[in-house]
């Protein structure tokens, strides 16, 4: 059995866990009016990390959340041969080392924690987050390594803004997703954490079950998802008969939901292929902003606290259905028995990917 717990996550909305948790579920938004960030000095709405010192923010990121996320676990574990960390994030400290972006902070990462192994980037758009945990898993299965320290990492840069900008893609108002006012995404800055395992005892509080995730790619478009949802209909899909679930003993969908008029409509048509309108789902996308390689460990962290509490987080800015195929979008923060997990995650180039985490 492989355990999942220690969940970590740092961004607008707060410096820890708690405190995170505690503003999504009073369904506080970490999204803010940015004066003069965009490409023509125009003011654009980010979710961006204010308390930390722009200098060095990504490698400060990453050794800040990996000290806390020591704390929940035997301490022992970070420096042990049988430990890897896996990383994932799109770009990295790109503004630092545009040609290695992770190099100094890898370093650093090694040094401050006598890292025995160098740790894995995983970078692959926006399913990089969903990725990485799934990776650490099969290190793990595989007998490669007895423990896995997942961090996600990623910030606004210029590059990444003005890029979404080319496309037209970023919302001049806080993100909607899925809802019919949609225009587009809203970035925002997180780093997360979670920890998997072998060996439920190295965990400070009692740990979730990793059951398996996978992947698929449809290679539709360079930035454009499916129109038939095909590649994450096969990710869910093989996702599910691989924990041999049928999709009713799935409680809630943490989806991608990144509010373009495309992506929301392409996760609607690949849950209705899979009969999963019915399933209470939601994106975290209107709290932390679209945390890209971030996003799949900080909203599984986030998941996994809705376990924790047994609450359903309400889709924040969703009010009237925008897609083709009926969700079950909720609504309003609703207490309800949550055992079973899926969290998808979808991104350019025509990647998706999922995971399943249940309650012991």
């Amino acid at each position: 059995m492989i355990y999942i717990g220690a969940e970590e996550i740092v961004s607008p909305l707060g410096q820890n866990t708690e405190e995170n948790f505690r503003a999504i579920s009073e369904n506080r938004s970490g999204i803010s009016l940015v004066a003069l960030a965009g490409f023509g000095n125009e003011s654009v709405h980010l979710s961006k990390i204010n308390f930390v010192s722009e200098q060095n923010k990504f490698e400060f990121l990453l050794i800040d959340t990996l000290s806390k996320t020591i704390s929940s676990i035997d301490s022992c574990i970070v420096s042990s041969k049988k430990t890897i960390v896996v990383i994932s994030s799109t770009k990295g400290d790109l503004d630092r080392n545009i040609s290695n972006p992770f190099e100094e902070s890898i370093a650093a990462l090694v040094k401050q924690f006598h890292l025995v192994h160098e740790p894995v980037v995983v970078s692959n758009a926006c399913i990089s987050g969903v990725l990485a945990i799934n990776a650490a898993n099969n290190f793990i299965k595989a007998g490669l390594y007895d423990h896995a320290i997942v961090l996600g990492c990623d910030l606004i840069s210029d590059f990444v803004l003005y890029g979404f900008q080319s496309l037209f893609a970023v919302s001049q108002a806080p993100c909607t997703p899925f809802d019919a006012n949609r225009s587009g995404v809203t970035l925002g800055e997180g780093c997360a954490a979670v920890v998997l395992s072998n060996t439920k005892e190295i965990f400070e509080n009692t740990p979730l079950q990793f059951l398996s995730g996978t992947s698929a790619n449809d290679a539709n478009h360079i930035s454009g998802p499916s129109r038939t949802g095909e590649g994450l209909y096969r990710s869910v899909k093989k996702t599910l008969e691989q924990n041999h679930l049928a999709a009713e003993e799935i409680d809630f969908i943490s989806a991608h939901g990144t509010a373009t008029v495309f992506n929301d409509e392409m996760e609607s048509i690949a849950f209705d292929r899979m009969k999963m309108n019915a399933i209470p789902l939601n994106s975290l996308k209107g709290y932390f902003g679209h945390t890209l390689g971030a996003a799949g460990v900080v909203e599984t962290a986030v998941s996994m606290q809705m376990m924790r509490s047994n609450i359903l987080i309400k889709s924040m800015g969703y009010s009237e259905s925008g897609t083709s195929k009926p969700l079950n979008v909720i609504t309003e923060n609703t207490f309800s028995e949550l055992n079973t997990l899926l969290k998808t995650a979808s991104g350019f180039g025509g990647c998706n990917a999922s995971l399943v985490i249940r309650k012991l």
